[in-house]
């Protein structure tokens, strides 16, 4: 299994106190809160949670984003988080690298995700989970799960830093990023870093996120004089 290196990154030059590191477990409630209300509104998660009214919905999805860095993500040492000088979660990225089997300790964490979801939304996350699988390259490579950033924190250079954290430590292994879009905005901030456009995701009721890919980019080679 691919493990990150866990030396931090300091974000230049928008923030100065912001660094971006490895999760470790104490991230994780702070985390979760962070990514439920970067996607209470995206198209995806409502596919999961219909008609779930907003307090409630967060507090699921806060659960929910919870168990999935729990099973698997978080020992593996694929979510990066965003800090600030006081220890503040700012922002989250949530990785799975070539070689990790996604949802690992899924077992574990099922009476979280039950919780979180319900029988209703644990069958709708299954057809979705199904239907991005299907899309998914069949090459080895780092899925971007998930990335959000604090309301607060926005415009400060948080997402753009822990895009670059992973996309170098990709490019390092050698091996191309892919992540799903739901939104027109983000896409073009992906497409900024190098992403391609492969194609809309079809079969998810409400919901049309686009398939991305990144090419791993090399270094070029020195040429002596």
């Amino acid at each position: 299994m691919t493990t990150p290196s866990s030396s931090t990154t300091v974000v230049p030059p928008a923030d100065q106190s912001v660094t971006v590191s490895r999760a470790e477990a104490h991230h994780v409630a702070s985390a979760g809160r962070v990514l439920a209300a970067a996607f209470v509104d995206d198209p995806v998660m409502a596919c999961i949670l219909p008609q779930v009214p907003g307090p409630d919905r967060e507090r699921r999805l806060r659960s929910l984003f919870e168990a999935m860095m729990l099973s698997g993500p978080l020992k593996h040492g694929t979510v990066d988080v965003a800090t600030d000088a006081t220890g503040d979660v700012l922002g989250v990225a949530v990785w799975e690298s070539p070689r990790a089997r996604s949802l690992t300790f899924l077992p574990l964490q099922l009476p979280r995700f039950v919780r979180a979801l319900g029988l209703l939304g644990l069958m709708n996350g299954a057809v979705m989970l199904h239907a991005l699988r299907t899309c998914r390259p069949g090459l080895p490579h780092w899925y971007l799960g998930e990335i959000g950033v604090s309301a607060s924190a926005r415009g400060r250079g948080v997402g753009s830093a822990l895009l670059a954290h992973g996309l170098a430590r990709a490019d390092a292994s050698g091996h191309p990023s892919y992540l799903e879009s739901s939104t027109e905005k983000n896409r073009a901030l992906y497409r900024r870093n190098g992403f391609l456009e492969l194609g809309l995701i079809p079969k998810l009721r409400d919901a049309a996120p686009a398939a991305m890919m990144r090419p791993a980019k090399t270094k070029e080679p020195s040429v002596a004089s």
